[in-house]
C-alpha cells in the first residue's frame, strides 16, 4: 500500500472521552462534512474539512445523538448502537448497525473459572439492530441531520426499520444466515459492516457469516408511508422476500465497508473473525445494475488494493471515495504513531489504481 497523503481528524474532548476516536467504524465524506461513527457510542459525528478540494484536517466536530431523532429499541438511548456503516443520499443519511451479539472477552486480570464463564457469556444490545435515515438540511452550508424536513412539496421525517421488519427477525429462517444468528458477529455470526444506497436500494455488508470463502450482501427496498412517516417498511422482491442476498468471492474474507462508485460498489474487506489482516479493497462491477440475486465471481470482481494492517492494531474499519480516484480509508484501534498530542488521529488517503 503507498499513501497519496495523511489527513488528521480532529475529535473534541467529549468525544476522546468517549474513546471515539480510537474505535473508528464508519466514514463518509459529503462534500465539506465528514461523518464519522464510533461503534461504542449511539451517536454521529460530523467534522469540517479544512479545504474541501483537498482536505489536510478535518475538525469543528458536532455530535448528533441517534436517540435525539429516532426511538431507538434499547432502554437506555445511549446505550451503544455499534454503527458499522454510514452513507449519504439524496435527502437522507443512512446509517446501520451490527445487529450482532456479542462475547465476554477474557481480560488480563481473569483467570480460571471466572475467565471461562466470561468466554461462555453471549448477549444482545437492541440499539445495534438499528437501520436510521435521517434527513439532511443545508444550515449554514454545512449538512446538517434534522427530524424533519420538506422537499418536492413533500414531508421527510427521520425513519428507522423497526417492528415487522427487524433485520435479525426477517433474516431467521434464512437458508443461508438464520442458522448463524445465535452466534457472535467476531465467531463468524452476522456481522453488518458497510452500506450503500443508490435510488431505492440499500445495500448492506455482511462481515459474517462467510460460508465456505462466500461473503454475503444484502439488498433491501425500503420506504416509508404517509400514515407512519417514522418507521422504514420494507418493499417485497419478484420472489416475494423483503431481501435480497448476493454472494462473493472476497477470497474468503468479509466485507468491512461499502462504498459507491457509479454503478460499481467498492468493498472494503477483511477477516471475519478476530484477526489481523488480510485486508483488500475490492471494485464490484455493476453492482447497482444487478437485478437478480448473483453470484459474484473474479470476472466481476476487481482487487484494487492491499490495506497495510498493525499486530493488534490498525483495523481497517471505513473507507469514503474523495473525488473519483482516491479513497479515505479509518482504522480502528490505531497505531501508536496515528495518534498526535492534540487528539487528533492519522488517517490514510490512497489513490485508486
Amino acid at each position: 500500500m503507498t499513501v497519496d497523503y495523511r489527513v488528521r481528524l480532529r475529535f473534541s474532548s467529549e468525544s476522546q472521552d468517549a474513546a471515539t476516536h480510537t474505535n473508528l467504524s464508519a466514514v463518509r465524506l459529503d462534500g465539506r462534512a465528514l461523518w464519522i461513527a464510533g461503534d461504542e457510542t449511539a451517536t454521529i459525528e460530523r467534522l469540517i474539512a479544512d479545504d474541501p478540494a483537498k482536505p489536510t484536517e478535518f475538525g469543528d466536530e458536532t455530535r448528533f445523538r441517534l436517540a435525539d431523532f429516532v426511538a431507538l429499541p434499547g432502554a437506555d438511548a445511549d446505550e451503544e448502537a455499534d454503527i458499522e456503516g454510514l452513507t449519504r443520499s439524496g435527502r437522507f443519511l443512512w446509517a446501520v448497525g451490527s445487529h450482532s451479539l456479542r462475547r465476554k472477552q477474557i481480560k488480563d486480570r481473569h483467570e480460571g473459572p471466572k475467565a471461562l464463564r466470561r468466554l461462555g457469556r453471549v448477549e444482545g444490545q437492541a440499539n445495534r439492530q438499528i437501520l436510521v435515515r435521517l434527513p439532511i438540511a443545508d444550515v449554514d452550508g454545512v449538512p446538517t441531520p434534522v427530524r424533519e424536513i420538506e422537499s418536492g412539496g413533500q414531508r421527510h421525517r427521520a425513519a428507522a426499520l423497526s417492528g415487522r421488519d427487524d433485520l435479525r427477525r426477517l433474516l431467521q429462517d434464512d437458508e443461508h444466515i438464520g442458522p448463524f444468528l445465535p452466534i457472535p458477529g467476531k465467531d463468524n455470526g452476522l456481522d453488518i459492516e458497510g452500506i450503500a444506497v443508490r435510488d431505492d436500494r440499500i445495500y448492506l455488508g455482511l462481515r459474517g457469516p462467510v460460508l465456505r470463502g462466500w461473503a454475503f450482501v444484502l439488498e433491501l427496498r425500503p420506504y416509508v408511508t404517509p400514515d407512519d412517516p417514522g418507521r422504514l417498511r420494507l418493499h417485497r422482491f419478484d420472489d416475494g422476500r423483503l431481501y435480497r442476498k448476493h454472494v462473493l468471492d472476497l477470497d474468503g474474507l468479509g466485507v468491512r465497508d461499502l462504498c459507491p462508485a457509479g454503478d460499481d460498489l467498492l468493498i472494503l474487506a477483511g477477516p471475519t473473525m478476530d484477526l489481523d489482516g488480510p485486508v483488500r479493497i475490492y471494485r464490484w462491477h455493476d453492482a447497482c445494475r444487478a437485478e437478480i440475486p448473483t453470484i459474484v465471481r473474479h470476472d466481476q470482481i476487481t482487487r484494487e488494493l492491499e490495506i497495510t494492517y498493525g499486530e493488534g492494531d490498525d483495523h481497517a474499519e471505513g473507507l469514503s471515495l474523495i473525488g473519483t480516484d482516491r479513497v479515505l480509508v479509518v482504522y480502528d484501534s490505531p497505531a501508536r504513531h496515528r495518534l498526535t498530542p492534540d487528539g487528533a488521529v492519522i488517517a490514510d488517503v490512497l489513490r485508486l489504481p
